[in-house]
C-alpha cells in the first residue's frame, strides 16, 4: 500500500488512518473518503499527500518514479470501478484535479475539470453520451481551464473569444451555443494556445495530468495562497494535497445541474438549507460566478420574489436525496456543513464536504442552537467560535432610520455594512487603504488575485456571481460586508468609471453597502452602536464560567471604559497618562512644563496640569469603581510634545511669554537621536520627580474623592515604566508612597494601592527576582520587550516583516502575536523569577498582544493572572482566555 497515494470509492471501502487524517490528505481528501466509506454517492478517485507537494516544490518541480507508479495504480482503481479508461477514444475516462490542504482556503488554489479530452476522446464522449453538444461543450471548458491553469496563459484571451463567438451568432447566453458553435471555439482556443505558446496544446493524456498535477502544487505557492495564509494565520509549510476523481457532469443537459449547498445560513446561522444552483452547468459557473445562479429552496427564491425555479422545485427527486445526505453530514461532523454536488443525467452525486465558512453572527447562533439540540456540547461551542471573528459584531452598523439614496439592490452576500471610496481594482484598493482611506472594492467578479484587495477593503460589490460565488465565500470568511451580483452595475475600466441605472460614479466617489439585504447607496449613511445580546451574551457567559484569566482594557478616557465595561472588562490593565497630555486644551501647559529652565518653572506648569489630570482619574474611577486600574506614569520622551512648526512655537512663545528663539534652543537640547531608548519612561521620574509627585497626587486625590462620592473605592494600581534597575524602582516608590500618605493625611481617608513596574526591557526580565523584592505586581509590556529583544523598531518594521514571514524567518508578525520562543522565554523567566521572591505577585499583559488568542494562549500556559487589550477587543480576550482553559 502506498504512503503517499490513498483511493476512495468502489472497492476502497476501508479508510487508512492515515487518510482521515487532513495533515496527510488536505481536508477535501479526507472528507472524501469518510464520505464514501458511509455509502454516500462519492465519485471515485485518489489523493495525492500534502508530503508528495511539499517534495515537488522542494525538489526542483519533479517527481519520483515511485510517485508516477503509485498513481498508475490508483488510476487503475479509477478505472475498474467506473469501467472506462483513461484516453480511451472510444469511451474515455474524463477527470478533474483539485487542491485541498488541510485548512481550507477557498478559491486560493487551482482545479482542472474535463481532463483527458483531446481531439480523439472528444469524438468517443459525444458517441458514449449521445450528446455532441455536451462533449464539445466539456472540450472547450478544459482547453479555457487548462491554458489558464496549467499552461498560465490569460483566462481573458478565451472569455473574449467566447464573447465574439456569441456576438456573432446573435446570443446572449452560452447555453444557446450549439456542438458545431462550441466545436468552433474549441479550434479558435487551440489557435490562440498555439499562437501564445509557440506549440500545440497537449493531446497526451498522460502529460494532461501531470501538468494538472504540476499546477495544483505550484498553486500552494503562489502570491494569493501566500497572502490568504498570512491573513489567516495558516502555516507555510503544510503544502496541499492533489485529488484526482472521476468526473461527473452537470452539463449533460436540463436534468443535470451543479451547486453548492450549506446546511445552515452562513449568514445569519438560521437552521434553513441555503444554496444556489445551476441547470445545465459545471461547477466552476457556480464558484466564480460565471453566471448568476438560482435559489436552491422554494422559501428562498419566493422570498427573493426571483422568477427560475428552485431546485425543490424543478428537480424534487435529487433535491429530496440531498435534504438527507445534509442531514447525515451535520450529525456526522457535528458541524455545519458545505457541499459541493452534482446531479448527472438525475442521479446525485458528491464532490465535496466541508466545514463551512460563516459570518461571527452565524457561528454564534450555530454554535449555541447546536447546543440547544444535543449535536455539541457547551465546551465544544467555547472551542467551535473563532474569538477573532467575534470583531466583526463589535463595530457599528446602518442606522434603520438614516435617509438612503438607494442606487440598486443586489444579492446580500456577506453581512454588515461599509461605506467608503469606490475602487476598481485590487492594487488600488491596497495602496488607497494604506494611506488610512475606506474603500469599497468593485469588480465585475473577484478573482483569487484580488485576495489582497479583498482585505484591504472595507466592503466588497461585484456586478456578477451568486452567494456561494468566490467574493461571497471569502467575503464571509473575512468578515467583509459583500453585495454581488448588482447586475444594473456597468464597469468602465478605461476611464475609472462606473454606470449604476442611470447614475454615472467615478473612482474615489463614496457609496454604502449593506450587506444584509444587498442595498447599494450613494454617499454615506449614518451607522448605530451595536447590541449585544442574546446568543452573544450566552456564549460570553458559557466563556467566562471556563475561563481562569481575568480580562481587563486598555484604556484612559470615560467613554472607553463605559464601552469597556459594557464588552466585560474586569478593570483597567493600563491607561497611558500621556494620552491625556495631548488634550488640545493642555498642550500649552505641557510645553511650558518641558521647556521651563529650573524645576520652580516646571512646577508652576504641573499646577495647572494638576486639576486637569484629577478630573481625568475622577472620571476613570467613577466607571470603574471596585475594579483594579493600572495607570502607567508619564512613559514618553517628552520631545512628543514639542510644537514642530513655526505657528506652533509662535503660539507657545506668546502662552509662556518665552521669546520664540530660546523655545527653539530648548527644543533643540531636547532632541535625541533614538527617543525609544532614550530620555523616558522611569528615566524622566528620576531626573524630573515633580512630573510623577503631580501625577501619584492626582490618582490618590481622585481615589479618596471617588470614594468619597461612591463608598466604593478603585484599586489603583501605579506602574513605573521602563525600569531596568531595582534602584530606579525603589527611589519611585518611595515618592509614591511619600504623596499617598501626604494625601490620605489630607483627606482623613485611605485607599487601597498597589505599586508595580512594567517589563520590558530584557534587562528588567532577567532581574525580575530582585525587582519583585519592591513591586507588588507586573504587567508585561510586550509591545516594548518585543522591540528591545528584536533589535526592531515596529514602526519601521513594516518595510520587510511581511517578507519575513513569507520566508518563514518568523511565524508571524511579532508586533501582532508574541514571539513565544523568544520574547515568551523573557515573559515565562521573569514570572517564574517574580514569583520566587513574592509568591503572590500579580502578573499580566498590557501590549497588544493581550488581544491576540495565541498570544493569550501563551499567557494562559504562562499562569498571567489577567490580560489586557482595547476596549473592541475585550469579548475576543474573554473567549479566547476561556479557549485556552479549556485546551
Amino acid at each position: 500500500m502506498s504512503e503517499t497515494v490513498f483511493t476512495f470509492g468502489g472497492d476502497a471501502t476501508q479508510v487508512n488512518p492515515r487518510q482521515k487524517d487532513k495533515t496527510v490528505t488536505g481536508g477535501k481528501g479526507a472528507n472524501l473518503a469518510e464520505m464514501a466509506a458511509i455509502g454516500l454517492p462519492v465519485p471515485p478517485g485518489f489523493t495525492i499527500a500534502t508530503s508528495e507537494c511539499l517534495a515537488y516544490l522542494a525538489g526542483g518541480a519533479d517527481f519520483s518514479h515511485a510517485l508516477r507508479n503509485d498513481v498508475a495504480v490508483a488510476l487503475a482503481h479509477v478505472e475498474r470501478t467506473v469501467g472506462k479508461r483513461f484516453g480511451d477514444a472510444a469511451d474515455p475516462l474524463l477527470v478533474s484535479v483539485r487542491s485541498g490542504a488541510a485548512v481550507s482556503m477557498p478559491g486560493m488554489m487551482d482545479t482542472v475539470l474535463n481532463l483527458g479530452l483531446n481531439d480523439n476522446t472528444v469524438e468517443g464522449l459525444a458517441a458514449t453520451s449521445g450528446d455532441e453538444r455536451f462533449a464539445w461543450d466539456s472540450y472547450r471548458r478544459f482547453v479555457q481551464m487548462y491554458s489558464d491553469v496549467v499552461l498560465g496563459l490569460d483566462h481573458g484571451l478565451f472569455e473574449e473569444a467566447l464573447e465574439i463567438a456569441k456576438e456573432d451568432r446573435g446570443l446572449s447566453s452560452d447555453t444557446e451555443m450549439q456542438a458545431a458553435d462550441w466545436r468552433a471555439l474549441v479550434d479558435e482556443f487551440k489557435a490562440i494556445a498555439r499562437r501564445e505558446l509557440g506549440h500545440e496544446f497537449p493531446q497526451d493524456v498522460n502529460i494532461q495530468l501531470w501538468g494538472a498535477i504540476a499546477a495544483v502544487f505550484d498553486s500552494w505557492d503562489t502570491e494569493r495562497a501566500k497572502v490568504y495564509r498570512r491573513l489567516n494565520d495558516i502555516p507555510h509549510d503544510m503544502g496541499t494535497a492533489a485529488n484526482v476523481q472521476a468526473m461527473v457532469f452537470g452539463n449533460m443537459g436540463e436534468t443535470s445541474a451543479t451547486g453548492v449547498a450549506f446546511t445552515r445560513d452562513p449568514s445569519t446561522g438560521e437552521k434553513a438549507y441555503y444554496g444556489e444552483w445551476l441547470v445545465n452547468a459545471q461547477g466552476e459557473d457556480v464558484v466564480a460566478g460565471l453566471r448568476t445562479p438560482q435559489y436552491l429552496t422554494r422559501a428562498r427564491r419566493e422570498a427573493a420574489g426571483a422568477e427560475k425555479p428552485s431546485m425543490e422545485e424543478a428537480m424534487p427527486a435529487a433535491y429530496g436525496e440531498l435534504t438527507a445526505v445534509f442531514d447525515l453530514l451535520e450529525k456526522h461532523y457535528a458541524d455545519m456543513q458545505d457541499i459541493e454536488f452534482t446531479v448527472q443525467q438525475g442521479k446525485l452525486w458528491l464532490l465535496q464536504t466541508r466545514s463551512g465558512k460563516r459570518t461571527a453572527k452565524a457561528a454564534l447562533k450555530i454554535a449555541v442552537d447546536m447546543v440547544g439540540e444535543g449535536l455539541i456540547d457547551e465546551r465544544t461551542a467555547i472551542l467551535r467560535v473563532d474569538p477573532m471573528a467575534l470583531d466583526q459584531l463589535l463595530h457599528p452598523t446602518l442606522d434603520p432610520d438614516a435617509p438612503r439614496d438607494v442606487l440598486t439592490t443586489g444579492l446580500p452576500a456577506s453581512p454588515g455594512a461599509a461605506s467608503g471610496r469606490i475602487v476598481l481594482d485590487a492594487d488600488t484598493a491596497e495602496r488607497w487603504a494604506g494611506r488610512g482611506e475606506k474603500v469599497i472594492l468593485v469588480r465585475v467578479e473577484t478573482s483569487p488575485e484580488d485576495i489582497h484587495g479583498m482585505h484591504a477593503a472595507a466592503g466588497i460589490l461585484t456586478a456578477r456571481g451568486g452567494m456561494t460565488s468566490h467574493a461571497a465565500v471569502v467575503a464571509r470568511g473575512m468578515g467583509r460586508p459583500c453585495v454581488s451580483g448588482a447586475n444594473k452595475v456597468a464597469i468602465a475600466r478605461e476611464g475609472r468609471t462606473l454606470t449604476i441605472g442611470h447614475r454615472e460614479l467615478r473612482e474615489g466617489d463614496v457609496i454604502t453597502i449593506d450587506g444584509a439585504n444587498g442595498q447599494v447607496m450613494a454617499g454615506e449613511v449614518a451607522t448605530i452602536e451595536p447590541e449585544l445580546a442574546g446568543d452573544f451574551a450566552t456564549l460570553m457567559e458559557w466563556a467566562d464560567r471556563h475561563r481562569r484569566m481575568r480580562v481587563r482594557t486598555n484604556a484612559e478616557t470615560a467613554a472607553d471604559c463605559r464601552m469597556a465595561r459594557q464588552f466585560g472588562a474586569e478593570g483597567i490593565g493600563l491607561c497611558r497618562t500621556e494620552h491625556m497630555f495631548f488634550d488640545a486644551a493642555r498642550i500649552s501647559a505641557v510645553r511650558q512644563m518641558i521647556l521651563a529652565d529650573d524645576e520652580a518653572g516646571r512646577r508652576k506648569a504641573l499646577g495647572t496640569l494638576l486639576p486637569e489630570q484629577r478630573g481625568d482619574f475622577e472620571t476613570i474611577f467613577e466607571v470603574m469603581a471596585g475594579l483594579p486600574c493600572t495607570i502607567r506614569l508619564l512613559d514618553p520622551p517628552l520631545h512628543e510634545f514639542l510644537p514642530h512648526g513655526d505657528a506652533e512655537f509662535e503660539d507657545l512663545a506668546e502662552a509662556s511669554n518665552v521669546p520664540v528663539e530660546k523655545l527653539r534652543r530648548r527644543a533643540a537640547e531636547l532632541h535625541e537621536f533614538n527617543p525609544m531608548l532614550g530620555h523616558r519612561g522611569c528615566r524622566l521620574g528620576i531626573t524630573y520627580p515633580e512630573i510623577y509627585e503631580m501625577q501619584a497626587r492626582a490618582i490618590f486625590e481622585a481615589a479618596c474623592t471617588v470614594r468619597q462620592r461612591s463608598g466604593e473605592a478603585p484599586l489603583p494600581e501605579i506602574m513605573i515604566p521602563l525600569i531596568a534597575t531595582r534602584r530606579e524602582l525603589q527611589i519611585l516608590k518611595a515618592l509614591v508612597d511619600q504623596v499617598a500618605e501626604e494625601v490620605f493625611a489630607e483627606r482623613g481617608m485611605r485607599v487601597d494601592y498597589l505599586v508595580g513596574t512594567m517589563i520590558e526591557l530584557p534587562r528588567a526580565a532577567l532581574m525580575a527576582g530582585e525587582i519583585a523584592a519592591d513591586a507588588e505586581f507586573f504587567s508585561f509590556g510586550t509591545n516594548d520587550l518585543t522591540q528591545t529583544t528584536l533589535g526592531v523598531s515596529r514602526d519601521d518594521a513594516g518595510r520587510f516583516l511581511a517578507e519575513y514571514v513569507d520566508k518563514g524567518i518568523f511565524a508571524r508578525d511579532p508586533f501582532v502575536s508574541l514571539d513565544v520562543d523568544g520574547v515568551g522565554q523573557l515573559v515565562e523567566l521573569a514570572a517564574a523569577r517574580g514569583r520566587q521572591t513574592r509568591p503572590n505577585i500579580k502578573l499580566g499583559i498590557c501590549g497588544e498582544h493581550g488581544g491576540d488568542p495565541a498570544s493569550i494562549a501563551f499567557c494562559e500556559q504562562v499562569g498571567l493572572d489577567y490580560i489586557s487589550a482595547s476596549p473592541y477587543r475585550v469579548p475576543i480576550a474573554r473567549l479566547a482566555a476561556a479557549q485556552a482553559a479549556l485546551r
